[in-house]
């Protein structure tokens, strides 16, 4: 919780520019949120700065990659990651932490094996393994990388992690 307060003090200034910005770019509303699974299969509310278009039903389509559906504002926050600011929340509120596996909708996980389903023993993260070792690529297909973190959790590794995802971030590599 502590990572989600001061995650929280460190971005807040930039939550308005960006606020301002989705808001100018496309309408709808600044935040989109998502049910998502979390430690023990807890299902738990998700947020992001919101960076697509609305479908006729008022909520956020499918995202897919550069299809068209992304605002321009919403691909330079996919780019620099800030549209994962708002997740601070949700370590704030003790739902995920700053390192962990990413949560994961109920949708997918649903349909885990046993073994897979190892990654819901602890709480997701805003960054993990599979992130700084292949960010671009689906969630699903990093499953073996979530057990990895499992299987060695330590400080050393989670401190590992964040550096490298401070270094990803900064250099765009691997974003959408």
């Amino acid at each position: 919780m502590a990572g989600g307060l001061v995650g929280l003090g460190i971005t807040a200034i930039v939550f308005i520019p960006i606020a301002i910005a989705i808001k100018l770019n496309s309408p709808g509303p600044i935040v989109f949120s998502q049910d998502r699974v979390g430690k023990n299969d807890s299902i738990f509310r998700f947020y992001k700065f919101r960076t697509m278009y609305l479908n006729s039903d008022e909520h956020p389509v499918k995202p897919v990659p550069e299809d068209g559906r992304v605002t321009p504002v919403g691909r330079f926050l996919r780019r620099t990651s800030l549209d994962e600011l708002p997740q601070f929340l949700n370590v704030l509120h003790g739902e995920m932490s700053l390192v962990g596996p990413r949560p994961d909708l109920w949708v997918f996980s649903s349909q885990y094996k046993d073994w897979q389903r190892r990654r819901f023993l602890v709480k997701p993260g805003l960054t993990g393994w599979w992130q700084v070792n292949g960010r671009k690529q689906p969630m699903s297909e990093h499953i073996d990388e979530d057990i990895y973190y499992l299987e060695n959790f330590s400080l050393w590794l989670d401190m590992k992690i964040l550096i490298r995802t401070l270094g990803a971030v900064l250099s765009g590599k691997g974003a959408i």
